[in-house]
């Protein structure tokens, strides 16, 4: 495919879901070629499965029914309510991009892959006996019944977000899997990121052809929302006291959102290289090496709290 030159941005001359769609279109093309065919069902324990109490008269559950720590169960959770917003996030992306097109043929395939990964999550959580299958089922419902609005306000900052959330994603999931202490947990949280890391190579290599389009714009898209980000599950029941055992364990703290998230995303943008930008590109730029300076400070204190919790005498 021939796609169109790059061309300075000027405000207002530019129709960004327009001139992005051939290169959507490229990159859905490499995706499709690249996916490999998975099968949820494959990853599921089904024979170490047992009924729940109801109308089938099983067992109720019990905390000891599984062995997976509790900062496991807790990242479990949370990506599985995440998921479990995806008709939101769906409606969110096409209110963006419409109905017809290489954007809504990206959208409709990210959606159907989306969509496995809640499916074998519950699955695996139900047949391990992970978590409470009363409390998930609650939460799910309070938080979809919620439902997700995204927050940001262009085409450009909805892109730089998601390109930094499945990143984020990405690394919990493998992070969470390796935590868990289970060879099919991990196998399945394995499999799942690696969904969500072709996801984020889409949603990345269409920001740095963003970044030539127009750089002032997508810098400043990446500015606003790197220095004031969160995760779209931050809506879940008990979300903030989850996260920080999360972090306590190791699974997601700010050393990696620095380490495997920010700092490789900016590398491979080359973002703080970027040259030949107006006054409030520079700005964004500045902004998020601020950030970064924030950032290894939070880094810093939080390594000195987890030590000294490590150090304190059992009383």
């Amino acid at each position: 495919m021939s796609l169109p030159t790059p061309r300075p941005h000027v405000r207002g001359q530019i129709d960004v879901r327009t001139e992005l769609e051939p290169y959507v279109a490229r990159h859905l093309d490499r995706h499709l070629a690249t996916a490999r065919e998975w099968f949820p069902h494959t990853y599921i324990p089904w024979s170490e499965a047992r009924d729940f109490d109801g109308p089938l008269n099983g067992s109720p559950w019990r905390p000891d029914d599984c062995p997976l720590p509790d900062a496991v169960r807790d990242a479990l959770v949370i990506i599985l309510l995440t998921e479990d917003n995806l008709p939101s996030y769906h409606h969110d992306v096409q209110s963006r991009v419409g109905r017809e097109g290489a954007w809504i043929a990206w959208l409709h395939r990210w959606t159907a892959e989306e969509a496995r990964h809640a499916d074998a999550l519950r699955a695996y959580l139900h047949a391990r006996r992970a978590v409470d299958p009363v409390r998930l089922e609650r939460d799910r419902m309070q938080h979809v019944s919620a439902g997700h609005r995204s927050e940001q306000p262009t085409l450009p900052h909805g892109l730089a977000y998601v390109t930094v959330q499945e990143m984020a994603t990405r690394q919990a999931h493998r992070n969470t899997g390796r935590a868990c202490g289970d060879p099919l947990g991990e196998q399945l949280m394995s499999r799942i990121a690696t969904d969500e890391n072709l996801h984020m190579l889409f949603y990345r290599d269409l920001c740095a052809d963003g970044l030539d389009l127009t750089p002032d714009l997508f810098t400043q898209a990446f500015a606003d929302v790197i220095c004031d980000f969160t995760m779209p599950g931050h809506g879940i029941p008990g979300f903030h006291t989850r996260v920080t055992r999360m972090a306590a364990a190791g699974i997601y703290d700010p050393a990696t959102h620095r380490d495997q998230v920010l700092h490789p995303l900016l590398r491979s943008l080359r973002l703080m290289d970027r040259t030949g930008l107006g006054p409030e590109g520079e700005q964004a730029l500045d902004r998020i090496g601020r950030h970064l300076e924030q950032l290894n400070t939070q880094v810093e204190r939080f390594r000195q709290r987890s030590n000294s919790f490590r150090t304190q005498p059992l009383t």
